[in-house]
């Protein structure tokens, strides 16, 4: 993999985070959490990003994954965002960073986002979310595609990699994990029918 220095990418985020921590919009799919910058580093590691492919970040939050999915691969790269307070702060960031050929985020509910150019899907949700939205991941992503999905496993698929990662700064019990997935899915026939939150 071609490795990229990209400070600019920290510093940025950490001048973002006042203004996206008082965001009161309430999403359904999932509360607001960014993931640490070197679990984003990972998921775009094991998802083995090319400089060809476009990344989708579902709840893209405060651009991390975008940012560093351009900066680091040269990918381009999709955020879909349901909060109009943290659609316009990534936005604006994009601009600043010159990433506005390359960087676009999509005010939206991730369940109705058209993710048929995707070749690479990151997911940061609850596990009901992502059950609710593996019919349209089946249905829209090209066979090759890969689903990176950090701390919640996808209900009905069998992940071709998962890896646990340590997050010191954590306060949750559970083991985080990152959960990589390759379309089509490989069925997981030990699966519950009905998803719940690890």
């Amino acid at each position: 993999m071609r490795k990229v220095s990209f400070p600019v990418v920290l510093v940025a985020v950490a001048a973002l985070a006042p203004a996206f921590g008082q965001s009161k919009y309430q999403n359904k799919l999932a509360p607001y959490v960014s993931s640490p910058q070197r679990v984003v580093d990972r998921m775009l590691e094991m998802a083995n990003v090319k400089a060809s492919e476009t990344v989708f970040d579902l709840g893209c939050g405060d651009g991390r994954v975008l940012f560093t999915a351009v900066q680091k691969y040269r990918a381009k790269a999709v955020g879909i965002e349901i909060d109009p307070k943290l659609v316009e702060a990534t936005r604006s960031e994009a601009q600043k960073m010159a990433m506005g050929n390359r960087v676009k985020i999509v005010q939206g509910n991730l369940l109705e986002a058209d993710l048929s150019d995707a070749d690479v899907v990151t997911l940061y949700l609850l596990t009901q979310s992502n059950e609710m939205l593996r019919p349209r991941l089946e249905k829209m992503l090209h066979p090759g595609a890969r689903v990176v999905s950090y701390d919640y496993a996808v209900p009905g698929w069998k992940p071709k990699w998962v890896e646990r990662v340590d997050d010191p700064g954590s306060r949750s019990s559970h083991d985080h994990l990152i959960y990589l997935y390759e379309m089509p899915p490989t069925k997981d026939p030990s699966a519950k029918t009905t998803a719940q939150d690890e």
